[in-house]
């Protein structure tokens, strides 16, 4: 069984069945059931998620996308940093990248306030923390690979007799 083509069924709806993951894959179930299996216990699935629209949450979460700048010594590397900001639960995703600046952070909060004390107060203070510049997210319109839209849309083409 092609492992590639499992991880990209499970990343488009990880809530559809074994039998029905294992009908599209051609494959027979208990293969398909293991595979998950080894693949969680391997670490390759970390786990699964719901994608939320936000917006259409009361109350709406608040979210924000931080660059961090930080300045390495010899005791010190990108990996010690990592564990320490991805342990606040305020930070939902984080990523060392290439570019101007060394870390992306996407973090949630209740309020504009919070991020912005949780930024001042917990990212900014880190003796190794240079730099740091947030962006709020005013409006999401795709999130893991799908399309939020108003919900009113009909995609449908019209058929006419």
């Amino acid at each position: 069984m092609d492992k590639q083509s499992l991880l990209d069924l499970l990343r488009h709806d990880a809530r559809q069945s074994v039998d029905d993951i294992a009908r599209q894959l051609g494959a027979e179930k208990e293969a398909v059931a293991a595979a998950i299996a080894e693949l969680e216990a391997d670490g390759v699935i970390h786990g699964y998620q719901a994608v939320v629209d936000w917006r259409r949450v009361e109350p709406e979460r608040v979210r924000a996308q931080l660059e961090v700048d930080v300045e390495l010594d010899r005791e010190t590397g990108y990996e010690e940093i990592a564990r320490r900001i991805a342990r606040f639960p305020e930070v939902s995703t984080l990523r060392l990248v290439s570019g101007d600046y060394d870390f992306f952070v996407e973090i949630e909060g209740d309020s504009m306030h919070d991020i912005s004390n949780f930024v001042s107060e917990r990212i900014a203070p880190l003796p190794e923390v240079t730099k740091t510049v947030t962006h709020f997210v005013m409006n999401s319109y795709k999130e893991e690979g799908i399309e939020f839209g108003n919900g009113d849309e009909d995609d449908r083409l019209s058929v006419s007799p």
